[in-house]
Parts: C-alpha cells; structure tokens; sequence
C-alpha cells in the first residue's frame, strides 16, 4: 500500500503542480505499517512498543498511533506530555485544559494521575477506520493530528509558563553578552 505524496499537506514549500485525475482515491483499511509510512515520508522519528503501537517520540512528549477493538477498528491517537504537576495545581491545570477544549477540535486534553500521586497530561483523537478510509484522509488526518499534539505542547508551555523567555536570561537584557 502506498500514499500519493500530495495527499500529505505542503507546510511552506512550493506547490506542486496536480496530476491528471485518475479516478477518486482508495478507500484503505489503515494499519501500523501505513501509520509508518506516513511518519516516514514526514521525516519524524518512531518506533513500536511491546503492544505493536506506533510511538513517535519529542523531547517533551511521545504520540502514540494505536489501533483498538476486536477488529482493530478504532484508530486513536494520544500524546503523553512528559511535564508533571503536583495534585494541588490540579484547579488551574483543569481551568487550562478547559480553555483549549473549548477553542479547539483537537486533541482533546485531560489529567491523569499516576501510582506515583503526579499529574500527567494526556492529549487524545480518534476516528473509526473498521468500514474503510478514503486514504488521503486518514493520511492529511494524521498529518493534523501530529501537529496539533505539537502546538498542544507549545501552547500548555506559554499557557502555563513552563518555558523561560530567551530574553529573561540575566545579562542579555542590557545587550551585554557573557562573552568576551
């Protein structure tokens, strides 16, 4: 099974030039080994874990691809942000995720809390692929999908203050550097 690279959305570059159309797409029953593809043609780094899901890592977060239900079904999509929080911020977090549900489609965010007693994040979509999948969208879904965990993580960090300004590192502010 392969993915017309046109279905996969162009961030930027030049836009290519459409073929001549041969007729509608496929409809696909999706699997990992076309989750892989995808990541591959996205030059994003991934791997499988001990359940045979598709795990593409970031610095601050993993994107799990998972295929669930007897016949493999559902396709779900959920991204474990790294960053842990006490129990006792739970209040504002909740206040936060409510805000990003309520301005986005995607994903949708919620707590979870570990054995441990930490507060972790947890990103989530999903979609039914058991009946079949026009292929350019189950492939410009999960190009989305992908990007949204991104700017998920993006946004909890100047939401919740979670990164430094590059401005706020003492001795730049003057335009003096450190060195000589």
């Amino acid at each position: 099974m392969t993915i017309d690279p046109s279905a996969i959305p162009n961030f930027g570059g030049q836009p290519q030039q459409p073929s001549t159309p041969q007729g509608p797409p496929p409809v696909i029953i999706p699997d990992p080994e076309l989750v892989k593809q995808l990541l591959d043609q996205m030059q994003l780094k991934h791997g499988e874990d001990a359940e045979g899901d598709v795990v593409a890592p970031w610095e601050e977060f993993q994107v799990y691809f998972m295929f669930r239900g007897e016949q493999k079904e559902l396709f779900a999509v959920r991204a474990f942000y790294a960053y842990a929080h006490e129990l006792a911020a739970k209040p504002a977090l909740l206040e936060a995720l409510d805000e990003w549900n309520r301005e986005t489609l995607w994903p949708k965010v919620y707590t979870q809390t570990t054995d441990e007693g930490e507060l972790r994040v947890v990103g989530e979509t999903q979609m039914i692929v058991g009946m079949g999948v026009n292929i350019n969208y189950f492939a410009a879904m999960v190009v989305n999908w992908v990007q949204a965990c991104v700017t998920f993580n993006q946004w909890m960090n100047e939401r919740l203050g979670l990164v430094k300004d590059v401005d706020d590192k003492p001795g730049e502010a003057d335009g003096d550097s450190a060195e000589s």
